[in-house]
């Protein structure tokens, strides 16, 4: 009877079910072998993605390399690149600056072949007829506004041979009459600092060493006017260089440096003798000028210069009706 009812309790204790649920376990654990075998193959391909993420986090890495050199590359070409531009610009407007601003090249003549003309004593010009309205020793607060003032009127424009003594006993206003007659279009030359003829020129004869040094330092206080770039090829010796002795010297240093010494070949008379009207200057300067196709006319726009500005209207509209064309020298 215990057995039986043993049996029948192991029926009972391990049933039908059981071992359905032993054949399940069977069929779990294959497909626990199958996610193990998943899982390695996983595991391997993703060590490989890590791997080759390494591999490509170093390639990344390199390029991020390339590229910072490659920038750095071109910043410094661009570098260079800023450098000549600036470089150019400055050579540019070296060039601009000789005498002449940009704008006023178009009215600007060869100064080398003026002063060849007036030493040679050839006042041809192949048939066209030029005249240049040339201003020495300013600039000055007094006459020289009233020169700038009619050159506009007539939209003429001159050359200045300034010296510069006398534009620093001018102080400011006559450096700012320097600067309102360049930006206008006329030629600013050299007319030396000193204007003094016994340092120029001792016992009548060229002192070379004062008279570069006075030169100099007159173009100085020009670049500091009108820009560091600033220079002018063209000059003019106090007193004319025709009127000085042992010459020679500073026509070889001129031509060294294709520098022009000008001197002229009409004038109005306003710094020879005693004081004159303007009538009278408007007469000299038509009748120095008479027969010549190249003129170039010595005027003054220093202190006690008024008559010169009342002449000068007319001077204009004499060579305007007689078909002149008005140049600057640079």
């Amino acid at each position: 009877m215990t057995k039986n009812k043993t049996r029948k309790n192991n029926k009972k204790i391990i049933p039908f079910k059981k071992k359905k649920n032993v054949r399940f376990s069977k069929k779990v654990g294959k497909k626990d072998l199958f996610k193990k075998k998943v899982i390695t193959v996983s595991l391997g391909v993703a060590i490989f993605l890590a791997g080759l993420g390494g591999v490509e986090a170093t390639i990344s890495y390199i390029d991020e390399k390339k590229q910072e050199k490659i920038e750095m590359q071109k910043l410094a070409e661009a570098k260079r690149l800023e450098e000549e531009r600036r470089k150019k610009e400055e050579e540019e407007a070296k060039k601009r600056m000789v005498g002449v601003n940009h704008e006023a090249k178009k009215y600007t003549y060869d100064a080398k072949i003026v002063e060849q003309k007036l030493k040679n004593y050839d006042y041809s010009n192949n048939g066209e007829k030029v005249v240049f309205l040339t201003f020495d020793d300013g600039s000055s607060t007094t006459v020289t506004p009233q020169i700038l003032d009619i050159l506009k009127q007539y939209d003429v424009r001159a050359t200045f041979f300034v010296a510069g003594q006398n534009i620093e006993n001018g102080g400011q206003k006559a450096k700012d009459l320097i600067k309102q007659s360049f930006e206008y279009g006329n030629a600013i030359a050299n007319h030396s600092y000193s204007h003094d003829y016994k340092y120029l020129y001792p016992g009548r004869s060229l002192n070379l060493e004062n008279f570069i040094n006075d030169f100099k330092k007159n173009e100085e206080l020009l670049k500091e006017i009108l820009g560091p770039y600033f220079s002018t090829r063209v000059i003019r010796c106090p007193g004319g260089s025709m009127s000085w002795k042992d010459m020679d010297p500073l026509y070889e240093k001129l031509d060294e440096s294709n520098s022009a010494d000008i001197n002229w070949n009409a004038l109005s008379g306003d710094a020879e003798g005693g004081k004159k009207t303007a009538d009278e200057l408007v007469q000299r300067a038509i009748k120095t000028s008479e027969g010549k196709e190249m003129v170039v006319l010595l005027m003054h726009d220093t202190y006690g210069k008024e008559e010169t500005a009342k002449a000068l209207p007319r001077i204009i509209e004499y060579f305007k009706d007689n078909g002149y064309t008005f140049k600057t020298l640079s």
